[in-house]
């Protein structure tokens, strides 16, 4: 069994580079090496070629938060790159949608099933829970952040070397967790991890939701949003189109394949075993949603370590498997995380309020 990493900091910009030293700097170097790479898949481009699409993308990040701009730009020199292969490293999986559009980039990703269970079926507090699927190439990477900033909510967050975030809740009592799309509308815009932490940012359900949707983003991702009042959506988002589902009595379940028909029609082809694995996830999330209530966080730990399609290993032609696995609660503050395949692994408990146990 393999334990979460977690680090801590404070402050407003930097946190990444300015405590860990080198040896989180060569990691973070490591990964964007990998990272670029994998997002030449299918093009003529080199590396240098890559790196200047994403020095594009500068400007849209600057625009959309001005100050996670500025933590992303000081992490980068902390670690020795540049400011586009940090958004390489951070917002990969939409940043090869961008790719896919501009130069006719193959490399997919077919990652992650989510849920959000509502109040009504979860003992009075809902959960938001997920597999994080990636890349088996990522899973070393994955730990846990505990920022806790100078002004505004702290917050816990689940995510890779590099990257600002990718999955988390803040002292607010606002969940945020995401879904991949492969998209053929992608372009020179914001990349998600930006969107995750300024929704992490915000004190209301109605901003972080708006954070989402006035984004102006570079590739398709599914956000779901869940507060400690009971609220939540689902937000199919891509470059061109937006689609968004409220919660409602019942469980809100996702995985890699668009639902609404809107942002259908921007979806790009997929081989078909990830097609197929995306709907089978969703199945069996479907059926897990069904078996009785309420909900509990150990009833979801054993959802996300099924078998049978959502906890994943890595296959012999994609390398995807579940790299980590998150579930949050935030009417409590209580967040379960744990590193790598969750059948292999134990969750580890972590509150908001900078306890842990």
């Amino acid at each position: 069994m393999s334990s979460l990493h977690v680090l801590s900091a404070s402050g407003d910009t930097g946190h990444i580079g300015r405590i860990h030293g080198k040896a989180f700097s060569e990691e973070i170097r490591f990964y964007a090496d990998d990272r670029i790479e994998l997002s030449r898949e299918g093009t003529k481009l080199s590396s240098s070629e890559v790196i200047q699409i994403a020095e594009q993308m500068l400007p849209a990040h600057e625009a959309y938060d001005a100050d996670l701009y500025t933590e992303m730009v000081t992490m980068a020199s902390a670690a020795g790159i540049s400011p586009a292969e940090a958004v390489i490293v951070g917002g990969y999986t939409d940043f090869i949608d961008t790719v896919r559009a501009l130069a006719d980039g193959t490399a997919v990703e077919d990652t992650c099933t989510a849920v959000i269970t509502p109040d009504a079926l979860s003992g009075g507090a809902g959960f938001l829970a997920q597999t994080w699927d990636m890349h088996a190439s990522a899973t070393p990477h994955v730990f846990m952040f505990r920022i806790e900033p100078t002004a505004g909510p702290g917050a816990l967050v689940f995510t890779t070397h590099g990257t600002l975030g990718q999955i988390g809740m803040n002292e607010a009592g606002i969940a945020i967790g995401i879904n991949n799309l492969t998209m053929d509308d992608g372009r020179l815009g914001v990349t998600w991890p930006f969107v995750v932490r300024k929704a992490l940012k915000q004190t209301t359900f109605d901003d972080a939701v708006a954070c989402v949707m006035d984004a102006n983003l570079a590739g398709g991702h599914n956000f779901l949003i869940f507060d400690r009042q009971g609220m939540g959506v689902t937000i199919e988002a891509t470059s061109t189109t937006i689609s968004i589902e409220r919660l409602s009595s019942n469980p809100v379940i996702h995985t890699n394949h668009c639902i609404a028909a809107l942002t259908q029609a921007e979806e790009a082809d997929r081989p078909e075993n990830l097609t197929e694995s995306s709907k089978a996830r969703l199945k069996h999330a479907k059926e897990w949603m069904t078996l009785g209530e309420p909900h509990t966080s150990d009833s979801l730990m054993l959802m996300l370590r099924d078998e049978r399609s959502i906890c994943r290993r890595p296959d012999p032609v994609f390398s995807y498997e579940s790299s980590g696995a998150v579930i949050m609660r935030p009417a409590t503050g209580d967040l379960w995380a744990c590193w790598g395949i969750p059948v292999e692994n134990d969750f580890e408990h972590f509150s908001v309020d900078g306890a842990s146990r």
